[in-house]
């Protein structure tokens, strides 16, 4: 693996770096698909119980690295269609983001723009440091925009002031970022890491058999209907009921004490 993408576990924790601070963490082709390819055997792990995203230095990622993309612009041998199918397996790391059986949260320690806003907004939860800024940026380059960022986007501010931040690539700031829902906090600079970690430590040694089940109906309440989700509540509260996680937390409760989770 290249160090561009810098990894650390403890104690059920995952933190994945972009590490190109000379680049703001623009993305490269390598790094993508190491990032896919770490995300998926993370996701695949029952010893990890939630993932951070980050980026190394000032930034938290700028996107894709529109100089190397110039550099290399009408280079490939490739046919238009399987440029495509290289950009769509790419695209993996925001649904796996998005979709995996854990908790993920996008620790956004500076600018966030293009992709790097989409690969943010795939995580369950974004921690904003208060000088961190968001922006769609597409535009600005003459592109349309990928990594699922209208997907996103849509399902959190609405898709009538999505199209605008699309069209505008608006700059937002730490504090309109929160207004509008896409930041879950924001925090002073020199508390992002620890009230990041402190989060995510709750969450990796939580009940996470319950995490799994509230990530599917979360699913199942943005793509399907009422029904579609009423089912799927259903058949994660009979599973989880029979978790020595749910055994605990009862009796704790009973005991009145916090519960200590096995994620069993």
């Amino acid at each position: 693996m290249s160090n561009e993408i810098l990894t650390r576990v403890d104690n059920g924790l995952a933190v994945v770096t972009l590490n190109r601070p000379e680049r703001l963490n623009a993305l490269t082709s390598g790094m993508i698909g190491s990032l896919t390819g770490i995300l998926a055997e993370y996701a695949a792990d029952p010893a990890i119980g939630c993932v951070v995203l980050t980026g190394a230095g000032k930034g938290f990622c700028s996107g894709g690295d529109v100089a190397v993309q110039a550099a290399n612009a009408g280079k490939s041998t490739l046919s238009p269609e399987q440029r495509a199918d290289g950009l769509r397996a790419g695209m993996e790391a925001s649904r796996l983001l998005h979709e995996m059986p854990k908790p993920t949260i996008a620790m956004v320690n500076g600018v966030a723009a293009g992709a790097g806003m989409s690969l943010a907004l795939a995580c369950d939860m974004r921690i904003v440091a208060e000088s961190a800024r968001m922006t769609a940026a597409f535009a600005k380059v003459g592109l349309s925009g990928d990594y699922g960022g209208s997907y996103f986007l849509t399902r959190i501010v609405g898709p009538a002031f999505a199209r605008e931040l699309y069209f505008t690539s608006e700059i937002l700031t730490s504090a309109r970022l929160e207004r509008l829902g896409l930041a879950s906090r924001v925090v002073p600079d020199d508390r992002l890491e620890a009230e990041t970690m402190e989060l995510a430590t709750k969450f990796a040694n939580g009940p996470r058999m319950a995490w799994r089940y509230i990530k599917r109906n979360m699913k199942a309440a943005e793509e399907g209907s009422l029904a579609d989700t009423l089912d799927s509540e259903a058949q994660g509260m009979l599973r989880c009921r029979e978790t020595a996680d749910h055994a605990e937390a009862a009796k704790a409760f009973v005991e009145k004490r916090a519960p200590v989770f096995s994620g069993r």
